[in-house]
């Protein structure tokens, strides 16, 4: 990206990440490092020549570096330090888009980890009482683990352990409670949510 010529630090961050899918990639390699194949699944519409102008240059800049992956030869990319900085003005422009997000996906691609980012981002926004659960949620076929602690909310891969409760539904849905934008008795009523367990402790954490 060619500079704006301005000596504002808005413009000088868009200089870095302001090119078309570097934030989307910068989302990916927030919810984990990832290799060079698994960056093109996870960016539906992203030709495989963009992806490597803009890896080539999110690493220039100091966002991006390259790694081996474990004790193998395969090569990974993750954020540096300063990349990973990112996530606070990514969390707050998901935040942002609550009402962009209401209209469902419309035929847009969706990705099941998507959400690791956007359900902590929401619920950490909003929930000022968090109970020590941990919920299975239950999406496009995967099940993943969200975990609420004092300290805020993550959402991983399942690993197996007890679930104080599993909710079942649709992203859109997911998004609306933990946004706050609809209610949970909402969502049983009109048939959007299926939950097992302890449905008190998933009233606590999607509170509205």
């Amino acid at each position: 990206m060619r500079s704006y010529g301005q000596y504002c630090g808005l413009a000088r961050s868009l200089e870095v990440v302001g090119d078309r899918w570097n934030l989307l990639i910068v989302r990916q390699l927030l919810v984990a490092p990832a290799r060079y194949r698994e960056l093109l699944d996870g960016l539906p519409g992203i030709a495989t020549n963009l992806l490597a102008d803009r890896l080539r240059d999110l690493e220039a800049s100091g966002v991006v570096e390259r790694r081996l992956a474990g004790s193998g030869s395969v090569v990974e990319y993750a954020l540096t330090p300063w990349g990973a900085e990112l996530r606070e003005p990514i969390e707050s422009l998901i935040r942002w888009s609550t009402p962009l997000m209401t209209r469902g996906p419309e035929g847009d691609a969706f990705r099941p980890e998507w959400l690791a980012l956007a359900v902590p981002a929401l619920l950490d926004s909003r929930v000022k009482v968090r109970p020590s659960a941990t919920i299975g949620l239950e999406i496009g076929g995967r099940l993943f683990e969200l975990r609420a602690t004092r300290s805020g909310f993550e959402i991983g891969p399942d690993d197996g352990r007890d679930l104080d409760a599993t909710v079942r539904a649709d992203p859109d849905c997911v998004l609306g409670l933990a946004a706050g934008a609809l209610a949970l008795s909402d969502a049983r009523a009109l048939g959007l949510i299926e939950i097992d367990g302890d449905e008190s402790v998933v009233r606590t954490v999607f509170a509205t």
